[in-house]
């Protein structure tokens, strides 16, 4: 059986919350920030969504076939629920590190110009700042909701927080280290 990506797993995952179809998936994918925590576009899910099927994780929730694909209501199977319990069972999940971009240009930034230094860590300030009141934002609109997601999400949300607020300390520490 194929491998099964990210983008899928994150569709299965929202399908075995319930079912939907494409256009409601990637609606509901947007009101959850996905960006933010996974890497899935608009056409990852049409693709995930085709696999899944070829690949009997997923099924037509209803008879309607002239819907269209984009409107087909899909439900996850019994091997689908299977299939991403096993694959949420991987180590991998727990031992990944990804490298932050701003750390691998504080690396390179030894053959930048200071002024240019300066800069960048102000636009990685206003950033964290913008940011930051985003997700404080986010939290309390994850509270007023009561569903599967609320507690996972205000968990999510308060990490993210906090490694902000972090940043944040430690950008200091970095301008009067670099500039």
């Amino acid at each position: 059986m194929a491998s099964l990506t990210t983008p899928d797993l994150v569709v299965l995952a929202m399908l075995a919350e319930e079912s939907m179809h494409g256009y409601q998936l990637n609606n509901e994918l947007e009101r959850r920030d996905v960006k933010d925590w996974a890497g899935i576009s608009r056409p990852q899910v049409y693709y995930s969504l085709k696999k899944l099927r070829e690949l009997k994780l997923i099924n037509p929730a209803n008879s309607e076939s002239s819907a269209g694909p984009e409107r087909q209501v899909f439900a996850v199977s019994k091997n689908g629920m299977k299939k991403l319990a096993e694959a949420l069972d991987e180590d991998r999940w727990a031992l990944e590190r990804i490298p932050p971009r701003f750390l691998t240009w504080m690396a390179l930034s030894i053959h930048a110009d200071r002024t240019s230094v300066g800069k960048l860590i102000e636009k990685r300030k206003q950033f964290l700042l913008d940011e930051l009141a985003r997700e404080k934002s986010t939290i309390e609109e994850i509270r007023s909701e009561d569903n599967a997601m609320t507690k996972v999400g205000v968990l999510m949300v308060s990490l993210t927080i906090r490694q902000f607020e972090v940043e944040l300390q430690w950008l200091e520490e970095v301008r009067n280290t670099l500039c």
